[in-house]
């Protein structure tokens, strides 16, 4: 983490964890081949419709974190995924699980989910 992710407590600010998920979840499309290319070829995209999270305890600045996501759910145009965020330690900072909604780029309308996302995403591993 950055000394600019911190709030007036020297904790991470909440919002942060937020924007860690959203990585995680780019991270893992691009490594399996449905990053931003994937995405722009397809003329959709990617938009959040919730986050559900749970925090535990905050992280502080000079930490390590580590952070796990995991594809849930996939149905029509929405996706579920739970990310989990811990120090490297082991011990569970923060649960968080967010519906994306994939829609047409040109028109930002909910769309069925491709048959490649459907056929990869929920048979992968954890990232």
């Amino acid at each position: 983490m950055r000394s600019y992710e911190l709030d007036s407590n020297g904790h991470v600010n909440n919002a942060v964890y937020l924007a860690y998920a959203e990585e995680v979840a780019v991270m893992h499309a691009e490594a399996l081949g449905f990053g931003r290319e994937w995405t722009l070829a397809q003329a959709g995209a990617w938009v959040v419709r919730k986050h559900d999270i749970t925090y535990h305890r905050p992280a502080r600045f000079g930490q390590e974190l580590e952070l796990t996501t995991t594809v849930t759910a996939m149905r029509g145009a929405r996706a579920t995924r739970e990310t989990r965020i811990a120090l490297a330690t082991g011990d569970l900072l923060a649960e968080l699980s967010t519906e994306w909604v994939w829609v047409r780029a040109g028109d930002g309308r909910p769309s069925r989910l491709p048959d490649a996302l459907l056929a990869a995403f929920m048979h992968t591993p954890d990232a």
